[in-house]
């Protein structure tokens, strides 16, 4: 059995300001996921590894840019997109990988919402407010709790993450 220690993440700062310490627990677990997908092949990350659950690393990944981009995108900046990878007749298509997907393809827009989330809320305080009007929830959400839902998001499906990587491979680590 492999143990990887995931050196290369991003240790968050223990002494850090408030925005600073969100950001870098939501990089760590963001760079937790990546780290629990390194090495494996297509099939690997596609595979359903705990049947009967369909939850596969590859679903994970694509869920998490689903999530990146409705959170930062769509309820603090109130824009209008398409869902990714899910549409009315399959809600849980993030979550549905075929033969076809990719790690290249969902790694590509995985990086490109992160990005793009952290560009949405560059400049905007904690305590930025969305606007219910401007999407379909219709509550107020300030940025302060979108970071602590992400990072709450990411640590649950790391956890599941682990449990994946385990079945493949063998591989553990926190």
């Amino acid at each position: 059995m492999t143990t990887n220690s995931g050196s290369h993440r991003p240790e968050p700062s223990t002494t850090a300001d408030e925005r600073e310490m969100l950001d870098g627990w939501l990089d760590y677990h963001r760079s937790t996921l990546a780290w629990k997908c390194e090495g494996l092949s297509d099939e690997q990350l596609r595979r359903a590894a705990l049947p009967p659950s369909e939850l596969s690393l590859l679903g994970l990944v694509r869920h998490l840019a689903e999530v990146e981009r409705y959170w930062f995108r769509e309820i603090i900046l109130g824009e209008d997109l398409p869902e990714l990878f899910c549409t009315s007749e399959d809600p849980d298509g993030d979550f549905h990988v075929t033969d076809g997907d990719t790690w290249a393809r969902a790694e590509q827009v995985w990086q490109t919402e992160i990005e793009l989330a952290r560009q949405a809320v560059k400049g905007l305080s904690l305590d930025h407010r969305s606007d219910p009007a401007s999407h379909h929830r219709g509550e107020v959400f300030n940025l302060r709790w979108v970071y602590t839902h992400l990072i709450e998001e990411y640590a649950r499906h790391n956890g599941h993450a682990d449990l994946l990587r385990e079945q493949i491979d063998g591989a553990t680590g926190e």
